[in-house]
């Protein structure tokens, strides 16, 4: 059943061998899934400003998907997608049609866009794709603009009950600020990552998160200091609800042990199970959630070789702090990209390092001569190569293999991983964690 007014691309890609240029936006088909996501990852903003000017004007042509579904909004520096997840298997628990985002991808750009019937389809996002370059647009949209409209659009075809949408960068000024019925809002915590985006200092990112907060939409944190601080206020000023995991509310308390882990992960149940016990769900079905919850490239554990590996997508300084805590020691492969705090990041990092060595992490990437002036490693192009390298050196030892520093660099391991890897992204339950024999080896997996 179609969403009453909401305006519906057709449903199969247009057949068309014109060559794609992902700067161009008229006249264009795509006949690819794959050329649908270069063009897809082509659009920024190109210098333009932050705003929602352009998601507004995206959401009105699709004749306002966002307003056929209540959401909850997660924001905040670090656990986001693990609040989603939490929340995902809730609603799954329960028989809830839902819809949910987070972002960025691991293997897959389909795992932004999910549902309680799986994530959307190729066909759907090649749809999207060539409807939108056929439009005429004062202001293109970039990629995240695309991609949440592309999600609200989805969600409303699917007559979804309720939606999680993870934020991308900040809050007040984010696309996913256009959804008209946000019920709770989640703010994580507040740390110091965006900075150049979100105005260069920890009070300028707290208040560009906060700004999402709703007047008398109850807020859910557990922030603390400038944060703590922010937040607060601007809960007050706009009569929002607000509780706090500091506070001690049983509100908070965990029916179970989170499935999920690290000490990190426990903060972030209490947020998933605080928000379901607002909307009124059964406390079998917030239990189930936690216990059944997957978010890979999160404290994501194999066994490779014989060696135990975990991979971790920390990119924040505040996130590799408490990645570090979780361990006494490990062989390190680490990848990043420029514009973070790399070097605080390996300050948090090396000190629990026996073996170092470097990743490309993707496109753009820290280069060998920038990281080697942090420390001196061998740096490789190839990050299954690097992550092979750190397991024969694993092997000597008694220790793990901790690969880092990236969500790219733990995608760009994954994809190229043999399945159950690479089926992962494209299963909709998100599958299980996985592990591979001991005796299988890097080698016959394609290391060439």
């Amino acid at each position: 059943m179609k969403a009453p007014g909401v305006f519906y691309p057709k449903e199969e890609p247009l057949l068309s061998k014109t060559a794609i240029n992902p700067g161009a936006w008229y006249n264009l088909k795509v006949v690819t899934y794959a050329a649908a996501l270069d063009w897809l990852f082509a659009q920024t903003r190109a210098g333009a400003a932050r705003g929602l000017s352009r998601i507004q004007a995206l959401v009105e042509r699709l004749g306002h998907p966002e307003r056929s579904f209540p959401a909850i909004q997660v924001i905040g520096t670090n656990g986001k997608g693990s609040v989603v997840a939490y929340l995902e298997a809730a609603f799954k628990a329960s028989g809830t049609r839902y819809g949910a985002t987070t972002s960025p991808h691991l293997v897959d750009f389909r795992e932004r866009i999910r549902s309680d019937a799986g994530q959307i389809s190729e066909a759907e996002v090649v749809s999207f794709v060539e409807w939108t370059q056929s439009q005429n647009w004062d202001e293109p949209p970039a990629f995240f603009d695309l991609t949440t409209a592309l999600a609200f659009q989805h969600f409303a075809r699917r007559g979804i009950e309720i939606a999680v949408v993870e934020a991308g960068v900040g809050g007040a000024l984010d696309a996913t600020g256009v959804l008209p019925e946000v019920r709770l809002t989640v703010i994580t915590n507040v740390g110091e990552d965006h900075l150049e985006a979100l105005g260069g200092s920890l009070e300028a990112v707290a208040r560009d998160k906060a700004g999402a907060i709703r007047a008398g939409v109850p807020v859910l944190t557990g922030a603390a200091g400038v944060g703590l601080g922010v937040v607060r206020e601007t809960a007050l000023q706009r009569n929002a609800p607000l509780h706090l995991i500091a506070d001690g509310n049983t509100l908070f308390d965990l029916p179970t042990k989170p499935v999920l882990h690290g000490a990190f992960q426990l903060e972030n149940a209490r947020l998933a199970v605080a928000a379901l016990r607002l909307l009124g769900y059964p406390e079998a079905a917030i239990a189930l959630g936690l216990s059944t919850a997957v978010h890979p490239g999160r404290m994501q554990e194999l066994t490779l070789e014989g060696v135990h590996v975990v991979l971790d997508g920390a990119h924040n300084p505040p996130a590799a702090q408490a990645l570090a805590r979780e361990f006494s020691a490990y062989h390190l492969v680490f990848g990043g990209f420029p514009r973070k705090d790399y070097h605080t990041v390996l300050g948090h990092l090396l000190p629990k390092a026996l073996t170092v060595r470097y990743a490309k992490a993707g496109k753009g990437a820290l280069k060998a001569s920038v990281l080697q002036h942090e420390y001196r490693a061998p740096y490789f192009e190839e990050p299954l190569e690097a992550l092979s390298d750190a397991i024969v050196q694993a092997q000597k030892t008694d220790q793990p293999v901790l690969v880092t520093g990236s969500l790219y660099l733990v995608g760009a391991v994954l994809s190229s991983l043999p399945t159950p890897a690479n089926t992962l992204a494209s299963t909709p339950s998100w599958a299980s964690a996985w592990a591979l024999s001991p005796e299988s080896t890097l080698n016959q997996r394609g290391n060439s």
